[in-house]
């Protein structure tokens, strides 16, 4: 069954972001199968929301769709299986034929279509773009720091009670065993950095770990050393750490494209990588890692300085704003600011602090699950999220609770910064090793300050717990719908002798099949049971239910509907008419305004979508259709907005 659940997720992913066909590279995290997206025209963001499964979609530089932890890396297994690469790899473009094209062709090919896709996106800034490709280059590192960080605290644990004399000496040889394998990713790590550098940048993978390599300074030794050309001094090794690595690879990409260019196809396999090793290499080491050094001295001294003299008020705006980065994808990048602090001094203060953030999480979690637990769907979805939200893992808490819900986000922003506070206040609490937060990082705290750790989970659990109690809980999430029928108005009506809730045509028209609709997606109700109607020239729009607006595209495309017994209705207009950008629709509704059914929302230039070349049917469609007894029309044919396309049977 859980075999099953995977398949069926892996391939409902891949019907609603166009097939595999628009995948250009697919990795993943903690929690999120990452894309990037050949034409994001052909992806439907509805769809992907609407799998079971499937807890949250951010559009960022990559397309990240949330799927849990323990599920992902099943997830995105299954979906480069079915493709035939590796994590990471390019996809395969049946569209173009590269059979024909050289490796320097095939490498422009993509550069120009990458740089087609970033244009036609929101403009990024280049701060931004840094920072996500640092970012993008320690993802497939974290469940590496995850084990080896657990694996080292185990370690340094055990060997505190040999020293303390609790245990025998005969463990001696079990913690060695323990610290060797926690050091094949630490004593190492310039290397695994510099390989995800050169696939990050476009550079040879295998030279980007000679690269980070080289930093190690093998071959050296104390009695011969080589000599920093700015003060003399002996250089050491790892001098410059990965922030140096990444730098150093980073200039390495481009010294390679530009001698791939220029150095002829006969010989390029052996000028091209011997003159990069040799002038990266020389770089790297008498320019990189004295100036790199310079830096993470400077970067460490300075976030000390600012926790010791910022104490409580640095720990609670650092805890506050954990979240909001978590929720743009970016938290990632402080992973080597974290890696500079433990080799400079042993651990990193940062991470206990941002940890915080979770428990405000979870603080907030439990204040919604007691405030509002009649509703039944709200709370199934905290007591799904609410254990890896204690292992500090927030993203399920954040996507599928208290984002949605808005105000409980804030509030849980304020339980973050009480447990940074404190943390900050009590000082020198530190983590030996990054990968786990929440519960899960009290084995990797630094000797002597693992109570106060503990005391700042309780007072970030206890600040969001208050925080959203009083502050945080939005009133219509207290009752589910479903279960409040008696104290609202609802709109039932009498279709073949049966009591059900209607849903009405948005548009006057033609009723068609589902098989004549020619999108796969919206073919084969992969969203929820669907009706089609192909419009007049003439129609309008028209609100199909009683209820509320509960999203609008950008693009005004698809507009969004929840009845009065929950019902959950999309109005799709048109296929791949988002390639329009809004042009041919004028909506007069808002999101959160409650309509009634038949009203008149907006109007269609169904001209303009023709004359595009696209096709104007319109698509009503349960998105929560498998929680309801759903029953079609029969027989219909014209239609308009007092025509039933569906009902549902009323539990």
């Amino acid at each position: 069954m859980a075999e099953d659940k995977i398949t069926r997720i892996a391939n409902q992913i891949y019907q609603n972001v166009g097939g595999a066909e628009n995948v250009d590279k697919l990795i993943h995290c903690m929690t999120r199968v990452r894309m990037t997206i050949r034409d994001m025209s052909k992806v439907n963001m509805d769809g992907l929301k609407a799998i079971d499964g499937v807890m949250g979609v951010v559009d960022d530089e990559t397309l990240q769709v949330i799927v849990g932890p323990g599920t992902v890396n099943k997830v995105a297994e299954k979906m480069v299986e079915e493709v035939g690469v590796k994590l990471g790899e390019p996809f395969p473009e049946d569209a173009i034929d590269e059979s024909q094209m050289t490796d320097k062709e095939r490498v422009e090919a993509k550069a120009a279509r990458v740089k087609a896709e970033q244009k036609a996106k929101q403009k990024q800034t280049p701060i931004k773009r840094i920072l996500k490709s640092i970012s993008n280059i320690f993802i497939p590192l974290i469940p590496v720091f995850v084990g080896a960080g657990l694996i080292g605290g185990i370690a340094a644990v055990l060997s505190n009670l040999m020293v303390a004399g609790d245990i025998g000496k005969s463990w001696t040889e079990l913690i060695l065993v323990l610290n060797i394998l926690k050091n094949g990713v630490f004593a190492y790590l310039s290397v695994y950095v510099g390989i995800n550098s050169a696939i990050e940048f476009g550079a040879t993978p295998g030279m980007g770990g000679v690269i980070g390599a080289v930093t190690l300074l093998n071959g050296m030794t104390p009695e011969a050393p080589l000599h920093n050309i700015f003060n003399g001094q002996a250089l050491a090794a790892g001098q410059g750490g990965i922030i140096g690595v990444i730098f150093a690879v980073w200039v390495l990409s481009i010294v390679e494209k530009r001698l791939h260019k220029i150095i002829p196809d006969s010989i390029d396999i052996i000028i091209t990588p011997t003159l990069s090793l040799l002038v990266i290499g020389l770089f790297t080491i008498f320019l990189v890692m004295p100036v790199a050094g310079v830096i993470s001295n400077s970067l460490v001294g300075a976030i000390n300085w600012v926790l010791n003299v910022g104490g409580a008020f640095a720990g609670f705006i650092l805890g506050a704003l954990f979240l909001p980065m978590v929720m743009l994808g970016l938290h990632q990048i402080l992973t080597p600011i974290h890696i500079e602090m433990i080799d400079k001094t042993g651990s990193t203060p940062l991470l206990p602090i941002l940890a915080m953030a979770g428990a405000g999480q979870v603080g907030a979690a439990l204040a919604l699950w007691i405030r509002c637990r009649k509703n039944k769907e709200l709370t199934n979805l905290i007591k799904g999220a609410l254990p890896v939200g204690f292992l500090g893992i927030g993203e399920p808490l954040i996507y599928g609770v208290t984002l949605p819900l808005g105000k409980p986000f804030i509030t849980a922003c304020i339980g973050g910064g009480i447990g940074g506070a404190v943390v900050g206040g009590l000082g020198h609490v530190g983590a030996i090793a990054i990968g786990p937060s929440g519960l899960a990082l009290i084995p990797l705290i630094n000797n002597g300050h693992i109570m106060a750790y503990v005391l700042g989970l309780l007072a970030g659990y206890a600040g969001g717990f208050v925080a959203t109690y009083f502050f945080g809980i939005p009133k219509d999430a207290i009752t589910d719908q479903k279960e409040d029928l008696s104290k609202t108005e609802k709109t039932i009506d009498s279709f073949d002798g049966a009591t059900v809730a209607a849903i009405y045509a948005p548009v006057d028209g033609q009723e068609v099949a589902l098989s004549e609709v020619h999108d796969p997606i919206m073919a084969q109700e992969v969203m929820g049971k669907s009706m089609a109607v192909v419009p007049n020239a003439d129609s309008a729009l028209y609100a199909p239910v009683d209820g509320k607006v509960s999203m609008i595209a950008d693009t005004g495309h698809a507009i969004g509907f929840t009845d009065q017994i929950g019902e959950e209705v999309l109005v799709h207009v048109g296929i791949d008419t988002v390639k329009l950008g809004g042009k041919p629709f004028h909506l007069t509704i808002k999101d959160g305004e409650q309509v009634t059914r038949g009203q008149k929302i907006g109007t269609v230039d169904w001209k303009e979508i023709t004359e595009a070349g696209l096709d104007p049917v319109t698509i009503t469609i349960i998105t929560n259709s498998a929680n309801y007894k759903v029953n079609k029309a029969k027989n219909v044919s014209q239609v308009n907005d007092r025509t039933i396309l569906m009902n549902t049977e009323v539990a």
